[in-house]
């Protein structure tokens, strides 16, 4: 027999986070996030292959169009790297953003039938789009191998800018998961945010394409974009370009603002998300 006891406290605050009660169902969201990266792969002839395909294909696309065709410069280091690093962190955010957005809408059934944290539906999304980030890391540092680079002294502020790459992408995940709640029409913004976003996002250029051609104002809005400077940081850690210049601590100043506000606004709706759906 189950332990577990619900308890309705009349005192307690609407918007206190209760991570507690979070913890208590950490069971419910493993599982969630394997049925996630199970439905993810399953009945496919490459199975998780393509994990691999996928980002070697964008990467192909990226050094034909960019580094053959536009020339683009990226000094004594090798093209395939420099975009590879920015395709990672692109990868896991822009994964996050595109599958906790229409979570709750997905999971319409369980929601309405089944008393737990509605913020674990969104969570465990991030868990599995971890498996890819990964995986993406593992191609780049494959192809430092094969270049024979040496990773940057600055590799150890890596784990720093990867915690911030998952802050970024829960940060987002969560308030679209939240918006798409009310407003459906979020269910169609969003793939337009993933498709054109990489086009205003450092992936495959460096960001002083941008800051050098366009006023302060105009960098300062291009730096509104939360994943635009931690992309910066990851090459600077990993490759040992161009630190981080100034308009990216309004990128990080996003992120923090963005995944505290997220967990706050989807608190206030949570009550109320069974009766919309």
């Amino acid at each position: 027999m189950s332990n577990h006891k619900i308890v309705i406290d009349a005192n307690k605050s609407p918007l206190a986070l209760e991570l507690r009660e979070l913890f208590n169902y950490k069971d419910l969201f493993y599982t969630l996030s394997y049925r996630d990266f199970k439905v993810k792969y399953a009945q496919t002839f490459l199975g998780l292959s393509w994990a691999f395909i996928q980002p070697l294909m964008t990467l192909l696309v990226f050094s034909l169009l960019f580094s053959r065709g536009l020339q683009l410069d990226t000094g004594n280091i090798p093209y395939i790297l420099f975009a590879a690093c920015g395709l990672s962190a692109w990868t896991y955010f822009s994964g996050v953003m595109g599958q906790a957005g229409s979570s709750i809408i997905g999971a319409q059934s369980m929601v309405q039938k089944i008393f737990f944290p509605r913020l674990i539906i969104p969570l465990s999304k991030a868990l599995v789009g971890l498996i890819d980030f990964v995986i993406a890391l593992v191609i780049l540092f494959i192809f430092m191998v094969v270049y024979q680079f040496t990773p940057s002294s600055n590799i150890i502020y890596l784990p720093f800018f990867v915690f911030m790459t998952i802050i970024a992408s829960l940060g987002v995940g969560i308030w679209l998961s939240a918006l798409t709640i009310r407003y459906r029409d979020f269910q169609h913004i969003v793939p337009f945010l993933v498709r054109f976003g990489m086009f205003f996002t450092p992936v495959a250029y460096p960001a002083s394409v941008i800051v050098n051609r366009v006023p302060d104002w105009a960098s300062a809005i291009y730096y509104l974009n939360p994943i635009a400077g931690i992309i910066e940081g990851f090459r600077w850690s990993v490759l040992g370009t161009e630190a981080p210049n100034i308009f990216s601590y309004i990128s990080f100043g996003i992120v923090i603002l963005l995944f505290i506000s997220s967990l706050f606004y989807f608190k206030k709706v949570e009550k109320t998300i069974a009766d919309i759906i």
